[in-house]
């Protein structure tokens, strides 16, 4: 396996690539958790459209006191993304991401972004030779359809951006980084991350999806979460299993459980915005991202016995299920409201 696949922020592929893509997720929050940007920089190797992007999320209070979730896809020439592996550096036009800096000078057709922040010392993943990365195992094998790399579950940020004429302050704020390359993103999946907890310091990433795989297709899973300094591992190849997936309206809930510890977690998007994503590396499928949910935990640490209770705002959530094929890939139980009151009254009852 080349060595920089246990490095996810190293440039994974190359410009000479066909139907490919790679990007970078930087996402930051405000102290308070009024502002949250998420900037992703990257390219598209699609044969009749290559080129590279930097893409935005951006959740901010405008001058009325009114909460407004706004995106937006800027398109550069391929030859507008450079590379830099040591010291790291991505830069797209004018704008440049390092380990240490973002420079933002960004412009489209409503927003003019320029600005600097400053990125402390990264929380990285716990790795070992079977797990170089979050895929585990996975990650030594060449062909997977979607790659994806954490980078920092959390560190911390310095610095404002000016977007046209507001400040957009994020001093003392929280960042986290993670990283997806290859051809396509799932057909359909659940993703997730904050790091925005009631206990500083906490943070959580889960995504579950329907995975092509030697001609074949599984659900597979991965998550990480960091609570006071000790790191849970679930994952499909650690032997983590997924029950009660379930949806009602846009809540999505689900309990993640190995031998050494039981997760349950509740996710509640809030605004959602359209995003670009790739298909067979063309930027052109679009999905809906939020960037102020709500995620809720409960950890069983089952070698300690003891139990930690948590809630996150300014939550990342994506959850994408082809709606309208009547074969559904991900297996999310639909749960009507008529169904949850049923549920209710019965527990009631036997109380």
């Amino acid at each position: 396996m080349p060595t920089k696949r246990k490095n996810p922020m190293e440039f994974q592929g190359n410009l000479t690539k066909r139907n490919y893509f790679e990007g970078w997720y930087y996402k930051q929050v405000s102290q308070k958790g009024e502002i949250t940007l998420s900037l992703i920089p990257g390219i598209s190797l699609f044969d009749r459209d290559k080129h590279s992007f930097i893409q935005y999320i951006l959740s901010y209070i405008d001058e009325e006191g009114k909460r407004e979730l706004v995106t937006g896809y800027v398109r550069f020439p391929l030859e507008a993304f450079t590379y830099q592996k040591e010291p790291f550096k991505v830069q797209v036009g004018k704008s440049i991401f390092t380990e240490k800096k973002i420079f933002l000078d960004l412009k489209d057709q409503e927003r003019l972004f320029q600005g600097t922040l400053e990125i402390h010392p990264f929380t990285p993943i716990k790795r070992s030779f079977f797990a170089p990365s979050i895929m585990g195992p996975f990650a030594y094998l060449p062909k997977m359809q979607c790659n994806h790399g954490v980078v920092s579950m959390n560190h911390d940020i310095m610095g404002t951006i000016q977007m046209n004429d507001q400040s957009l302050k994020f001093n003392y704020g929280r960042g986290y980084i993670e990283k997806d390359w290859g051809t396509s993103f799932p057909e359909e999946y659940v993703w997730m991350q904050c790091n925005t907890f009631d206990t500083p310091e906490t943070s959580l990433f889960f995504s579950i999806a329907h995975i092509p795989f030697l001609g074949r297709s599984f659900q597979g899973h991965i998550g990480n979460l960091l609570y006071k300094k000790k790191q849970y591992r679930f994952a499909t190849y650690n032997g983590t299993k997924i029950s009660e997936l379930q949806r009602k309206g846009k809540e999505i809930s689900f309990v993640a459980e190995n031998k050494g510890a039981k997760l349950t977690v509740t996710a509640l998007p809030d605004q959602e915005k359209e995003l670009i994503a790739p298909r067979e590396g063309k930027m052109d499928r679009v999905i809906k991202e939020g960037v102020t949910g709500e995620v809720t935990f409960e950890l069983l640490d089952k070698k300690t016995g003891e139990t930690f209770k948590e809630r996150g705002s300014t939550a990342g959530i994506e959850v994408v299920v082809e709606e309208k094929k009547r074969i559904k890939r991900l297996k999310i139980h639909e749960v009507a409201d008529a169904e949850k009151n049923s549920s209710q009254e019965s527990e009631g009852t036997e109380k």
